[in-house]
């Protein structure tokens, strides 16, 4: 675990992120918007909701206060910061829903819920939703239909993957526009502070290859402390 030792404890927006070296070892990472700095970092196997939890203990009892944190979308993360103004990230949500759709939908359904999926970052909440709600008017029938498997008693969602889509952002949707009720904070709409910091870092480390693990973290922890 590593805190910046030349950073005054201060009220921040915060981005936190892991991102991994292969399957079982990553580094957590909390980082300032406000300063655009690193401040907590840590060692983890896995991402676990309780990890981000831990982070904010340590920096909370250090003397930070976070006005707001912004969020890739994972699930149960959004709790960790609950009592804050939470913003999740377009890019992210965005990817979420192509990962359903794909970029090029068959059907009509699909079609129209990316088309409104792309207007996320040009509308207000009231637009979004506006929009989202008439898609789901139209297509409610559609995406309820269901697949029996013959022979059993067992079926599915025949459009399982437009369904996904379209709950992925209902359930996101109070997160998807804090940015705009905050007009002081300045909040981002995108964690690409964090992403585009991580990309330089392992494009650093993979210069050291061959590193034992506790040389590798002493890179990483160079690297993090610096920016």
């Amino acid at each position: 675990m590593s805190v910046p030792d030349d950073l005054i404890p201060q009220p921040t927006i915060i981005v936190p992120d892991t991102t991994f070296w292969g399957r079982s070892y990553g580094v957590c990472v909390f980082r300032s918007w406000s300063l655009k700095r690193n401040i907590w970092w840590n060692e983890v196997s896995g991402e676990k909701v309780a990890h981000y939890r831990y982070g904010r203990k340590i920096l909370e009892e250090r003397g930070w206060t976070f006005q707001a944190v912004v969020v890739d979308g994972r699930r149960g993360l959004a709790t960790v910061f609950q009592d804050i103004p939470t913003q999740i990230c377009h890019f992210h949500q965005m990817k979420t829903v192509t990962k359903y759709l794909t970029r090029r939908p068959e059907t009509p359904a699909g079609q129209e819920l990316r088309s409104i999926m792309l207007t996320l970052t040009k509308s207000s909440e009231r637009e979004f939703a506006g929009l989202l709600s008439s898609w789901h008017k139209q297509w409610r029938d559609f995406i309820s239909e269901k697949t029996e498997v013959l022979g059993t008693k067992h079926w599915y969602y025949t459009h399982k993957k437009i369904r996904s889509a379209y709950k992925s952002l209902e359930t996101n949707l109070p997160f998807l526009f804090t940015y705009q009720k905050y007009p002081k904070l300045n909040i981002p709409n995108t964690t690409n502070t964090i992403d585009g910091y991580f990309a330089s870092v392992k494009k650093k480390v993979a210069a050291h290859h061959g590193l034992r693990k506790d040389r590798r973290y002493r890179v990483i922890s160079e690297l993090l402390k610096g920016g």
